[in-house]
Protein backbone atom coordinates (compact mmCIF):
# COMPACT_ATOMS: atom_id res chain seq x y z
CA UNK A 1 0.00 0.00 0.00
CA UNK A 2 1.36 2.89 -1.13
CA UNK A 3 0.70 6.70 0.61
CA UNK A 4 0.55 9.61 -1.47
CA UNK A 5 2.30 12.55 -0.59
CA UNK A 6 1.27 15.99 -0.61
CA UNK A 7 3.55 18.54 -2.90
CA UNK A 8 3.84 21.46 -0.88
CA UNK A 9 4.81 23.08 -4.50
CA UNK A 10 0.92 22.61 -5.52
CA UNK A 11 -0.55 23.31 -2.29
CA UNK A 12 0.39 26.34 -0.62
CA UNK A 13 -2.59 26.42 1.76
CA UNK A 14 -1.51 23.08 3.28
CA UNK A 15 -5.28 22.11 2.31
CA UNK A 16 -4.74 19.51 0.20
CA UNK A 17 -6.31 15.98 1.30
CA UNK A 18 -5.06 13.41 -0.63
CA UNK A 19 -3.54 11.82 2.33
CA UNK A 20 -5.11 8.97 3.66
CA UNK A 21 -3.21 9.32 7.01
CA UNK A 22 -3.91 13.01 7.38
CA UNK A 23 -5.64 14.13 10.34
CA UNK A 24 -6.94 17.29 11.44
CA UNK A 25 -5.45 19.85 13.06
CA UNK A 26 -5.07 19.49 16.97
CA UNK A 27 -7.55 21.17 18.58
CA UNK A 28 -6.17 24.26 20.32
CA UNK A 29 -9.12 24.10 23.39
CA UNK A 30 -8.27 20.35 23.60
CA UNK A 31 -4.61 20.33 24.48
CA UNK A 32 -5.15 23.19 26.54
CA UNK A 33 -7.14 22.15 28.48
CA UNK A 34 -5.69 18.82 29.30
CA UNK A 35 -2.21 20.80 29.38
CA UNK A 36 -4.08 22.91 31.77
CA UNK A 37 -4.84 19.92 34.22
CA UNK A 38 -1.47 17.84 33.16
CA UNK A 39 1.32 20.69 34.24
CA UNK A 40 0.20 22.97 36.60
CA UNK A 41 3.85 23.29 37.79
CA UNK A 42 4.35 24.09 34.36
CA UNK A 43 2.06 27.48 34.09
CA UNK A 44 3.35 30.48 32.97
CA UNK A 45 5.97 28.61 30.83
CA UNK A 46 6.04 30.69 27.89
CA UNK A 47 8.13 27.92 26.18
CA UNK A 48 5.59 25.57 27.58
CA UNK A 49 2.60 28.09 25.66
CA UNK A 50 4.69 28.52 22.32
CA UNK A 51 5.04 24.65 21.68
CA UNK A 52 1.19 24.20 22.72
CA UNK A 53 0.41 27.37 19.95
CA UNK A 54 2.68 26.49 17.26
CA UNK A 55 0.77 23.01 17.13
CA UNK A 56 -2.55 23.44 18.43
CA UNK A 57 -3.02 27.32 16.03
CA UNK A 58 -6.69 26.79 14.38
CA UNK A 59 -6.13 29.33 12.06
CA UNK A 60 -2.66 28.38 11.35
CA UNK A 61 -1.61 28.44 7.44
CA UNK A 62 1.52 27.92 5.88
CA UNK A 63 3.44 25.00 4.20
CA UNK A 64 5.96 22.91 5.94
CA UNK A 65 9.18 22.47 4.94
CA UNK A 66 9.68 19.08 2.74
CA UNK A 67 11.94 16.13 3.23
CA UNK A 68 12.39 15.83 -0.37
CA UNK A 69 9.89 17.18 -3.23
CA UNK A 70 8.84 13.72 -3.72
CA UNK A 71 9.51 11.24 -0.66
CA UNK A 72 11.68 8.47 -1.23
CA UNK A 73 10.81 5.97 1.45
CA UNK A 74 14.93 4.60 0.65
CA UNK A 75 16.43 7.28 1.40
CA UNK A 76 15.74 7.58 4.74
CA UNK A 77 16.12 5.47 8.15
CA UNK A 78 13.78 6.92 11.18
CA UNK A 79 14.76 6.65 14.66
CA UNK A 80 13.77 8.02 17.90
CA UNK A 81 14.88 8.55 20.71
CA UNK A 82 13.18 8.85 24.53
CA UNK A 83 15.57 10.94 27.35
CA UNK A 84 14.01 9.79 30.64
CA UNK A 85 16.41 12.19 32.54
CA UNK A 86 14.11 14.85 30.86
CA UNK A 87 10.56 13.62 30.74
CA UNK A 88 8.49 15.38 33.56
CA UNK A 89 5.64 12.78 32.92
CA UNK A 90 3.20 16.12 31.92
CA UNK A 91 1.19 13.91 29.73
CA UNK A 92 0.97 16.40 26.80
CA UNK A 93 2.61 13.63 24.51
CA UNK A 94 -0.02 11.58 24.85
CA UNK A 95 -2.80 14.52 24.36
CA UNK A 96 -1.11 15.42 21.00
CA UNK A 97 -0.83 11.95 19.73
CA UNK A 98 -4.63 11.05 20.44
CA UNK A 99 -5.62 14.69 18.82
CA UNK A 100 -3.35 13.76 15.79
CA UNK A 101 -4.72 10.96 15.25
CA UNK A 102 -7.96 10.29 16.08
CA UNK A 103 -7.12 8.41 19.14
CA UNK A 104 -10.35 7.46 21.66
CA UNK A 105 -9.93 9.56 24.86
CA UNK A 106 -10.06 6.23 26.62
CA UNK A 107 -6.40 5.18 28.26
CA UNK A 108 -7.29 1.89 27.14
CA UNK A 109 -6.70 2.75 23.96
CA UNK A 110 -3.63 4.43 22.87
CA UNK A 111 -0.44 4.77 20.27
CA UNK A 112 1.73 6.12 22.87
CA UNK A 113 1.35 6.52 26.90
CA UNK A 114 3.75 7.75 29.20
CA UNK A 115 4.83 5.29 32.43
CA UNK A 116 6.14 6.14 36.05
CA UNK A 117 8.80 3.41 36.71
CA UNK A 118 10.11 3.40 40.31
CA UNK A 119 13.35 1.38 41.26
CA UNK A 120 13.46 0.16 44.63
CA UNK A 121 16.63 -1.15 46.83
CA UNK A 122 15.59 -4.82 45.95
CA UNK A 123 15.86 -4.02 42.02
CA UNK A 124 12.33 -4.23 41.59
CA UNK A 125 11.00 -2.13 39.08
CA UNK A 126 7.25 -0.89 40.07
CA UNK A 127 5.19 0.66 37.07
CA UNK A 128 1.96 2.76 36.82
CA UNK A 129 0.57 4.64 34.24
CA UNK A 130 -2.77 6.49 35.27
CA UNK A 131 -5.18 7.08 32.38
CA UNK A 132 -1.96 6.55 30.30
CA UNK A 133 -0.21 9.40 31.89
CA UNK A 134 -2.65 11.60 29.77
CA UNK A 135 -3.40 13.90 32.31
CA UNK A 136 0.33 13.81 34.19
CA UNK A 137 0.87 12.49 37.60
CA UNK A 138 -0.15 13.84 40.96
CA UNK A 139 2.66 16.33 42.46
CA UNK A 140 4.18 16.18 45.32
CA UNK A 141 7.20 14.60 47.04
CA UNK A 142 8.75 11.26 45.67
CA UNK A 143 7.59 8.53 47.74
CA UNK A 144 10.96 6.82 50.02
CA UNK A 145 10.03 3.23 50.14
CA UNK A 146 7.88 1.10 48.13
CA UNK A 147 6.60 -2.63 49.50
CA UNK A 148 9.14 -1.90 52.48
CA UNK A 149 11.97 -1.20 50.16
CA UNK A 150 13.71 2.04 49.77
CA UNK A 151 13.58 4.00 46.34
CA UNK A 152 16.61 4.55 44.27
CA UNK A 153 14.97 5.95 41.57
CA UNK A 154 11.66 7.05 39.87
CA UNK A 155 11.63 8.25 36.86
CA UNK A 156 9.24 8.91 33.64
CA UNK A 157 9.10 6.56 30.79
CA UNK A 158 7.23 7.14 27.36
CA UNK A 159 6.54 4.20 25.60
CA UNK A 160 5.47 3.87 22.00
CA UNK A 161 6.18 1.42 18.90
CA UNK A 162 9.71 0.29 18.54
CA UNK A 163 9.39 0.36 15.00
CA UNK A 164 11.52 -2.87 15.21
CA UNK A 165 13.56 -3.60 12.80
CA UNK A 166 12.84 -7.53 13.12
CA UNK A 167 9.21 -6.78 14.02
CA UNK A 168 7.13 -9.86 15.26
CA UNK A 169 3.74 -8.47 14.37
CA UNK A 170 4.82 -8.10 10.61
CA UNK A 171 4.79 -12.26 10.75
CA UNK A 172 1.72 -13.71 11.73
CA UNK A 173 -0.42 -11.48 9.81
CA UNK A 174 -2.55 -13.77 7.92
CA UNK A 175 -3.51 -11.39 5.56
CA UNK A 176 -0.36 -8.81 5.32
CA UNK A 177 -2.40 -6.11 6.48
CA UNK A 178 0.56 -4.94 8.90
CA UNK A 179 3.96 -4.34 7.08
CA UNK A 180 7.28 -2.24 7.69
CA UNK A 181 8.24 0.33 5.22
CA UNK A 182 11.54 0.98 3.39
CA UNK A 183 12.42 3.51 6.23
CA UNK A 184 11.56 1.27 8.72
CA UNK A 185 8.30 2.04 9.82
CA UNK A 186 5.67 -0.77 10.47
CA UNK A 187 2.21 0.28 9.28
CA UNK A 188 -1.40 -0.95 9.18
CA UNK A 189 -2.97 -1.58 5.66
CA UNK A 190 -6.65 -0.79 7.27
CA UNK A 191 -8.35 -1.91 3.85
CA UNK A 192 -6.77 -4.65 4.45
CA UNK A 193 -6.73 -5.84 8.29
CA UNK A 194 -9.58 -7.87 9.40
CA UNK A 195 -9.38 -7.44 13.37
CA UNK A 196 -7.85 -10.82 13.98
CA UNK A 197 -5.68 -9.49 17.10
CA UNK A 198 -2.47 -11.78 16.47
CA UNK A 199 -0.44 -8.34 16.19
CA UNK A 200 -1.56 -7.50 19.43
CA UNK A 201 -0.48 -10.53 21.28
CA UNK A 202 2.55 -11.14 18.86
CA UNK A 203 3.73 -7.42 19.78
CA UNK A 204 5.74 -7.95 23.18
CA UNK A 205 6.01 -4.45 23.92
CA UNK A 206 2.03 -4.03 24.58
CA UNK A 207 1.50 -1.10 21.29
CA UNK A 208 -1.01 -2.25 19.79
CA UNK A 209 -4.97 -2.08 20.12
CA UNK A 210 -8.28 -3.02 18.29
CA UNK A 211 -9.89 0.88 17.31
CA UNK A 212 -13.80 0.30 19.02
CA UNK A 213 -16.73 0.87 17.42
CA UNK A 214 -17.91 4.58 17.33
CA UNK A 215 -14.07 5.63 17.05
CA UNK A 216 -11.71 6.01 14.31
CA UNK A 217 -8.52 6.06 12.97
CA UNK A 218 -7.33 8.47 10.28
CA UNK A 219 -9.26 6.78 7.72
CA UNK A 220 -12.47 6.02 9.59
CA UNK A 221 -12.29 2.28 10.13
CA UNK A 222 -13.19 0.64 13.34
CA UNK A 223 -12.44 -2.83 14.26
CA UNK A 224 -8.92 -2.87 12.66
CA UNK A 225 -5.50 -2.57 14.61
CA UNK A 226 -3.57 0.74 15.11
CA UNK A 227 -0.41 1.99 16.47
CA UNK A 228 2.15 4.37 16.74
CA UNK A 229 3.36 5.53 12.99
CA UNK A 230 5.90 8.02 14.14
CA UNK A 231 2.76 10.40 12.48
CA UNK A 232 4.19 9.17 9.13
CA UNK A 233 1.79 11.40 7.36
CA UNK A 234 3.67 14.18 9.27
CA UNK A 235 7.39 13.09 8.48
CA UNK A 236 6.96 12.21 4.39
CA UNK A 237 6.54 16.46 4.54
CA UNK A 238 9.08 17.22 6.48
CA UNK A 239 7.19 17.81 9.73
CA UNK A 240 8.04 15.99 13.24
CA UNK A 241 5.34 13.97 14.57
CA UNK A 242 3.20 15.46 17.08
CA UNK A 243 4.83 14.69 20.56
CA UNK A 244 7.80 15.41 19.54
CA UNK A 245 6.21 19.45 18.44
CA UNK A 246 4.50 19.72 21.82
CA UNK A 247 6.84 18.38 24.25
CA UNK A 248 8.12 21.01 26.46
CA UNK A 249 11.32 19.91 27.46
CA UNK A 250 12.64 17.87 24.76
CA UNK A 251 13.09 14.80 25.89
CA UNK A 252 11.35 13.19 22.94
CA UNK A 253 13.88 13.49 19.87
CA UNK A 254 13.00 12.09 16.33
CA UNK A 255 14.86 11.89 13.26
CA UNK A 256 16.86 10.01 10.36
CA UNK A 257 19.40 7.60 11.76
CA UNK A 258 21.43 8.24 7.75
CA UNK A 259 21.83 11.84 9.32
CA UNK A 260 24.72 12.34 11.13
CA UNK A 261 23.51 15.48 12.43
CA UNK A 262 19.78 14.21 13.13
CA UNK A 263 18.72 14.73 16.67
CA UNK A 264 18.70 10.47 17.14
CA UNK A 265 22.19 10.52 15.53
CA UNK A 266 23.73 13.31 17.89
CA UNK A 267 22.44 11.83 21.09
CA UNK A 268 23.26 8.51 20.27
CA UNK A 269 26.54 9.59 20.26
CA UNK A 270 26.82 11.68 23.25
CA UNK A 271 24.74 9.44 25.26
CA UNK A 272 24.28 5.58 26.61
CA UNK A 273 20.88 4.28 25.22
CA UNK A 274 19.21 1.19 25.75
CA UNK A 275 16.20 -0.23 23.88
CA UNK A 276 13.58 -2.30 25.35
CA UNK A 277 14.04 -5.91 25.93
CA UNK A 278 17.15 -6.24 23.52
CA UNK A 279 16.94 -9.78 24.53
CA UNK A 280 14.10 -10.63 22.42
CA UNK A 281 16.12 -10.07 19.00
CA UNK A 282 13.70 -7.55 17.62
CA UNK A 283 16.36 -4.31 17.05
CA UNK A 284 13.97 -1.89 18.21
CA UNK A 285 14.19 2.08 16.21
CA UNK A 286 13.53 3.70 19.44
CA UNK A 287 16.33 3.50 22.02
CA UNK A 288 16.24 5.08 25.59
CA UNK A 289 18.57 6.95 27.77
CA UNK A 290 18.93 7.15 31.20
CA UNK A 291 17.79 4.10 31.73
CA UNK A 292 19.96 1.53 33.82
CA UNK A 293 17.48 -1.20 33.95
CA UNK A 294 13.93 -1.55 32.54
CA UNK A 295 10.32 -2.45 33.32
CA UNK A 296 8.21 -5.35 31.07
Amino acid sequence: MSYPVIDPATDPDGSATNDPLAGPRISRRTVLGLGVVAVPCLAGSTILFDRLMALGDDGATGTPEPIEARYDPAAHRWGFVVDTNRCIGCGLCVVACKEENHVPDDPEYTRTWVERQTTTADGVVHVDSPEGGMYGFEPGPAPVAVGGSAVTDVRFVPRLCMQCEEPPCTGVCPVGATYRTADGVILVDEDRCIGCGYCLVACPYGARYIVPAGDVTPRGVAGVADKCTFCYHRITTGRRPACVEVCPVGARLYGDLNDPASPVSVAMREAPTIVLKADLGTKPRVAYIGMEGEAG
